[in-house]
């Protein structure tokens, strides 16, 4: 399976996950769109990926809730490069709080964040795909795209959303060679798992060591986080598999945790 020279965007992808992804897709030799809402952060990350190769990486601002934004910014690569062939819809945020106190100004922008966004660049990057023949399109779902936990009504929600969309865009662009798939991690210590530590601790009434070995790893078959480059080389399979053969599929990368 082979990524190069083909024309990748990739959201939230100035840190973190989507930083992992659009590394390991610079280093297949692709062109990379590193999307991002902190648009210098998105420039300086491109810098980087550009200069280790062997593809390449430009940095594009892009609030993934913003449908002109979102446009304007498929538009850029489009200019640059002349298509899309995957998209990586990673942007995500997580908020926690028991659903009796989960302010709905939350609620609202964790859903806008995970499902508008998947929804608004999915939708901006189907015609191009189409024009080309075909192309892969990637949500970062979550193993709360399958399980639930508590304080996370809303993110549980988001990812339980991203497999229902996922599934209709599968069965929409599979005529035109669209595959459409979601990554299922566990819990990757990112920023993100790291700002979410102290919050259950809190709101559980239990240690932070508690959250970590029960919360977090308690279902996993080792006890281990997932990596960022577990969840980036399935991205990998998921954009360079070159038929329709796997698409509508979600795969959980969680050290066991969840099996379904």
């Amino acid at each position: 399976m082979d990524l190069k020279d083909r024309i990748c965007i990739v959201t939230g992808a100035a840190s973190g996950i989507g930083q992992g992804i659009a590394r390991r897709f610079v280093a297949a030799g692709a062109k990379v769109a590193v999307a991002d809402l902190k648009g210098d952060a998105a420039e300086a990350t491109a810098r980087d990926l550009s200069a280790r190769g062997p593809g390449s990486a430009i940095g594009v601002a892009m609030d993934v809730t913003d449908e002109a934004q979102v446009n304007a910014g498929v538009q850029r690569v489009v200019d640059e490069w002349g298509g899309v062939d995957v998209l990586v819809s990673n942007a995500g945020i997580q908020i926690v709080h028991p659903i009796e106190d989960f302010p709905f100004a939350d609620w609202k922008r964790l859903l806008s964040i995970h499902l508008d966004g998947g929804f608004l660049t999915s939708k901006a990057v189907v015609p191009l795909m189409k024009k080309r023949g075909g192309g892969s399109i990637i949500f970062m779902g979550s193993v709360h795209s399958r399980e639930a936990s508590p304080l996370k009504a809303a993110y549980v929600t988001a990812k339980h959303g991203l497999l229902g969309l996922a599934r209709v865009i599968a069965k929409e662009g599979g005529p035109h060679g669209i595959r459409t798939n979601v990554i299922c991690p566990g819990f990757v210590r990112t920023p993100l798992v790291e700002k979410q530590i102290p919050e259950q601790a809190r709101d559980l009434g239990i240690s932070e060591k508690e959250v970590v070995e029960r919360v977090m790893l308690g279902q996993t078959v080792d006890k281990e986080f997932t990596t960022i480059e577990d969840v980036a080389e399935i991205a990998f399979v998921f954009a360079a598999f070159p038929t329709n053969a796997l698409t509508g599929q979600a795969l959980n990368v969680s050290h066991g945790w969840n099996m379904a």
